[in-house]
């Protein structure tokens, strides 16, 4: 793609309707095609390594941390992920399950990057960013595809695909994959005991009903494994908690369905209907998790100047869990209804030159009720080089059931004449929403032909944060044998700010050689209130890097090769110990024919291994990140 190419990529995440990127007023990356195949990387979390200002950090085999602008831990709970508009992100434990999302990179078409605030059109939990995964049409994948490789890490892993039409303005495609991944190392240097790995296999299928009518349908399932290892309470008397081995079993279901509807050249309609079915196990709990959602959208232009959307929301949430000694909740079943809608107006104050955008997002849940995030967007378009913009959002993160239900065992532990202690975590039904009020200001600039600059710059400030806040110990006998209790209740006592900026370039060096230098600052100031007795205010603000950089390098070689490389370095976390690090990724592809390949790639191949995080609060414990190289063949076909 050439650099006014990449300006004037479309997205839809930010308004729900297509702009140029260079005109949204939003920090929006968009990885592109080129970037997926180009990357090295074999799944979602080590492709958005590559966006500026998104933290990325992997904890074990199967489990990534990954958030924007802070708050980064195991159950990120400020990052809404869609994949073609279905929430990923879990309502049950808050954050998002990414070993679950093994979408085949080859389905993808873009992942769209917001960094900040897209409640007023996406709702709660859009808080900090949002992250749209936008599969290709069943069009798109025409013929067959066939992938495989393995490595040292990366044991084995496959792609089969086949797209077709089956006339009458339909088409089809049929996936499967399958991956299988080695053990890493644990903090001792010993086997980290978290080897994975997961089938997942999908249909997706489009029809053009009318002239202005467009059906699409898709259907996902996906069955997995992994091995980790958790610190549980094993028993009350005599009181131990240990490090176990643990199994744990995944699998999950979707349809999703979507209509697109054309009333006219100016007015359009989509709805879209989808379940979501997920569940995991282990010998320390069971979860399921159950989601209809029903989402409705007009956009229409009003005269010349205006362009509005608006739409209708429903969404019908139900979990059953299975108690443990480790965690339970209380009710073990919930279900909970959420309403909501959404009003967006973009004004062309001056034609082609500046554009005012107002929305607002109304919903109400049955945890903590009504809610409102608006928005105020400005984009000046200075020149056909040169975009400013500005924006100003309020957002919120609602309580998920685990803020409210859950009761967790912590750590048991002998107490005074042997009576044994329990420290435990409660929920607090009263628990209320989290609120973000963010400013941002931005630029976007092209300098001849050759390149562009992307900067951000954001002030966030936090109230009612969820803390976690020490109760007066009381007895408890069921469980038997009696046992003192120490309670930690969540309650909302902390608030804060953070301030930061970031920056990506594209160099086209030559028609061969492209260069993408990013990179981000951030600073994190957290605050309790003088009635809270919370101690996490320094693990919140050491547990996320202050500075990132990353460069990628893609190059054109004589013969059919290309050489692409990545590095990334990610600052220290200083609360955890964990020190800085510079991770590189770097392949050779081949191309001997139009449809057929071969790559290697090696990754992380500055060191033998490196620790990315050691959270506290993560539910399963750390492991090192290994140096580790894979093969890959890639051929299709009609």
């Amino acid at each position: 793609m050439s650099i006014e190419d990449l300006m004037n990529v479309k997205v839809t995440s930010v308004s729900k309707t297509e702009q140029k990127l260079s005109r949204t007023a939003s920090a929006v990356f968009v990885i592109t095609q080129e970037d997926i195949e180009r990357s090295g990387a074999t799944n979602i979390p080590d492709l958005l390594r590559m966006v500026p200002g998104l933290d990325v950090a992997q904890i074990n085999g199967s489990t990534w941390a990954i958030s924007a602008r802070g708050f980064n831990d195991q159950s990120s709970d400020k990052l809404l992920v869609l994949i073609d508009g279905r929430a990923v992100y879990s309502p049950l434990f808050s954050g998002v399950f990414w070993d679950a999302q093994a979408v085949p990179l080859e389905n993808i078409d873009r992942i769209e990057v917001i960094r900040g605030p897209g409640a007023s059109v996406w709702g709660a939990n859009a808080v900090n960013g949002v992250i749209s995964i936008i599969t290709k049409k069943a069009d798109q994948t025409r013929g067959g595809l066939v992938t495989g490789g393995g490595g040292t890490n990366e044991q084995g892993f496959g792609t089969v695909r086949y797209g077709g039409t089956l006339g009458n303005g339909e088409a089809y495609r049929i996936t499967s994959n399958y991956s299988n991944h080695s053990d890493l190392l644990n903090l001792s240097g010993q086997s980290g005991d978290d080897s994975w790995n997961e089938f997942r296999a999908s249909l997706h299928a489009d029809k053009q009903l009318t002239a202005n009518d467009f059906i699409t349908v898709g259907i996902n399932g996906y069955s997995g494994g992994e091995n980790e290892r958790v610190s549980t309470v094993t028993s009350i008397s005599p009181p131990a908690s240990q490090v176990l081995a643990l199994r744990e079993q995944f699998s999950g279901w979707s349809i999703v369905s979507k209509w697109d509807h054309v009333i006219s050249r100016h007015s359009d309609t989509s709805l879209q209907v989808y379940f979501d079915r997920f569940n995991r196990h282990n010998p320390t709990y069971g979860q399921g998790f159950d989601t209809i959602d029903i989402d409705f959208q007009h956009h229409f232009d009003w005269g010349d100047r205006q362009e509005i959307v608006w739409g209708l929301g429903y969404r019908h949430e139900s979990d059953a869990f299975q108690a443990t000694l480790r965690v339970s909740f209380d009710p073990e079943d919930r279900t909970d209804q959420i309403f909501s809608s959404f009003f967006q107006d973009q004004i062309a104050i001056r034609p082609d030159r500046l554009f005012l955008t107002l929305g607002a997002k109304l919903e109400h849940n049955g945890i903590s009720g009504f809610t409102i995030q608006p928005s105020a967007r400005i984009a000046w378009i200075v020149n056909t080089k040169t975009t400013i913009w500005s924006s100003f959002s309020i957002a919120d993160r609602t309580p998920s059931f685990a803020d409210v239900d859950v009761r967790f065992t912590e750590a048991a532990i002998p107490g005074p004449g042997g009576l044994p202690i329990l420290v435990t975590v409660f929920g607090n039904p009263q628990e209320g929403n989290e609120h973000l009020y963010a400013t941002e200001l931005g630029s976007r600039q092209e300098f001849g032909t050759h390149v562009s600059i992307d900067l951000t710059a954001f002030f966030n400030q936090y109230t009612n944060l969820r803390s976690t806040e020490p109760m007066a110990p009381y007895l408890e006998s069921n469980p038997s044998p009696p046992h003192l209790i120490e309670p930690l209740v969540f309650a909302n006592l902390l608030f804060g700010e953070t301030h930061g900026a970031e920056a990506s370039i594209n160099w086209r060096v030559s028609s061969r050689w492209t260069l993408s230098p990013g990179y981000s600052f951030l600073a994190m100031h957290m605050h309790p209130r003088p009635t809270s007795q919370d101690a996490g205010v320094p693990e919140a603000e050491g547990s996320n890097p202050a500075h990132q950089a990353q460069l990628r390098s893609n190059l054109n070689l004589p013969g059919h090769f290309q050489f692409d490389s990545s590095t990334f370095f990610v600052g220290r976390l200083p609360f955890q110990n964990v020190p800085s690090y510079t991770r590189l990724d770097a392949g050779v592809t081949w191309h001997p024919g139009e449809r057929f390949s071969i790559s290697l790639v090696g990754q992380n191949l500055l060191a033998d291994h490196h620790l990315e995080t050691n959270n506290t609060d993560q539910i399963v414990l750390s492991s090192l990140i290994k140096r580790s190289g894979y093969a890959k063949v890639t051929w299709s076909f009609k």
